[in-house]
């Protein structure tokens, strides 16, 4: 029987978030290390993680070609299937795509509106969903099931760590297009907004709050982790980081900072 896998993706969660967050059930998988995002804003970079890439160490002399090939021929050991290479992922490039030809139920479920069941992500899923609430991790645990007789990936996108970060969006500055990820976006177009800066102080209220982010999903995986048989492989990052005020930057996406490349990656089997 091939391992479960369970693809875990929080969003915007920066490195040094992750590292300062008390996090026991995380560390239960394994200690995590900083990584790079292949992209610094949510649909690229999730894209390149169902490619089957994960978060890269940013090696020096050798090759990326090289790099790609090594990273592909891991899944042989993550999931136990011998052969996988990267002609195995060529030409639908879909980690997704390769699990169902592997007898795999493919299950998503994601926070993020810009990730919804129409995008162009929703391939190769046999059930894919956007959860009502931003903040639903623990829903989306109660409603994973694994089969005795059927290998699963569960592919799960976390709002708790975007913005607003489990507060109130009353209670904070508005941003345009952030609390809806781009609902109503083009209803502000040539209108004058009341978007104000963070600052200093702000700013360091929301990477703390961040942390207590990362704290709460790590409650939360208690359950999961629990759930899951044993051998089942986890895989716990983020699609980018988050700038809280370096360079004067807010957020992420058009933004070029390491804070926004940097993020957590997390690997390893239950035992």
């Amino acid at each position: 029987m091939s391992n479960n896998l369970v693809y875990i993706v929080m969003d915007s969660c920066r490195f040094d978030s992750y590292q300062r967050a008390k996090r026991p059930h995380m560390d239960r998988i394994a200690t995590g290390e900083r990584r790079y995002a292949y992209a610094s804003w949510t649909s690229p970079s999730h894209y390149t993680y169902l490619m089957g890439m994960i978060p890269h160490d940013s090696p020096q002399g050798v090759f990326a070609s090289e790099v790609y090939k090594k990273d592909f021929v891991k899944w042989v050991d993550r999931l136990g299937i011998e052969g996988l290479a990267f002609k195995s992922f060529v030409p639908q490039l879909s980690l997704p795509k390769v699990l169902q030809d592997h007898g795999y139920r493919t299950v998503a479920r994601v926070s993020m509106p810009v990730l919804n069941p129409t995008s162009h992500l929703n391939r190769h899923f046999d059930d894919y969903k956007l959860m009502a609430d931003h903040n639903d991790f623990a829903g989306m645990v109660d409603e994973i099931e694994f089969y005795d007789d059927e290998p699963q990936f569960f592919f799960l996108n976390l709002g708790e760590t975007h913005y607003p970060y489990m507060l109130e969006p009353g209670s904070l500055p508005h941003i345009s297009g952030v609390h809806g990820v781009f609902k109503r976006m083009d209803d502000e177009l040539g209108q004058q907004t009341d978007d104000r800066f963070f600052d200093d102080d702000q700013m360091k209220m929301l990477h703390e709050q961040q942390i207590k982010c990362v704290e709460y999903v790590d409650g939360v995986l208690d359950a999961l982790i629990s759930k899951a048989p044993a051998d089942t492989h986890f895989i716990i990052t983020a699609d980018h980081g988050e700038c809280f005020g370096e360079g004067g930057y807010f957020g992420h996406g058009p933004i070029v900072h390491d804070k926004v490349l940097e993020v957590p990656f997390v690997e390893g089997r239950k035992r």
